[in-house]
């Protein structure tokens, strides 16, 4: 029997921290496994909401992207992006935000945007989403990030998505309101 992989772990990890019934907003990648794990396995009612406007989606296969159709084919309802971060972001009907990065540091701040300086990039990723709402406004905010030197650092390269921004109540005094107090740090070696 071959050995799970450290992503094989993490994943699992990370499903067994949504609970059945909770409204999840759900990023690409590892976040989505993850999620739908949890929803095939111990949370079959939790709500999956992706930026693209689906919610309540059951994929049979995961998505490449938040515009794989088959989000939209399995979903309870397909509504506009506005509407998403509006009527079930800004109101705070979303518990538990699940998102990736490329890099997050000490103070649980996200960067997908650069790597290196904004005006010179070693690196240009995908950038932001819809992750900097999903940080700020969700009641939790679970981060799921390789544990490698380059990921993990003491200062994030861009702050996307903030978390603790530089510590202490900056969060708060920065008026976000997404239980900062709760945010969790996910990754794997």
């Amino acid at each position: 029997m071959k050995e799970a992989t450290s992503q094989e772990i993490m994943t699992v990890t990370a499903a067994r921290l949504l609970r059945d019934g909770a409204v999840c907003f759900v990023g690409i990648g590892i976040p989505s496994m993850a999620a739908n794990l949890a929803r095939l396995t111990h949370a079959p009612n939790v709500v999956l909401i992706y930026e693209s406007g689906t919610i309540g989606t059951k994929p049979r296969v995961l998505p490449l992207s938040i515009g794989d159709g088959e989000l939209a084919e399995t979903a309870d309802t397909v509504v506009s992006t506005p509407e998403i971060f509006t009527h079930w972001l800004q109101s705070g009907r979303v518990e538990v935000g699940f998102l990736g990065a490329a890099q997050v540091d000490k103070f649980a701040n996200l960067n997908s945007t650069v790597i290196g300086s904004y005006d010179s990039p070693k690196v240009r990723l995908p950038g932001a989403g819809g992750a900097p709402e999903i940080a700020a406004l969700a009641k939790k905010t679970l981060i799921i990030i390789e544990h490698d030197k380059r990921k993990l650092v003491d200062r994030v390269d861009f702050v996307t998505s903030a978390g603790y921004l530089r510590g202490g109540n900056e969060r708060s005094d920065a008026g976000l309101s997404g239980g900062p107090s709760k945010l969790e740090r996910i990754w794997w070696s």
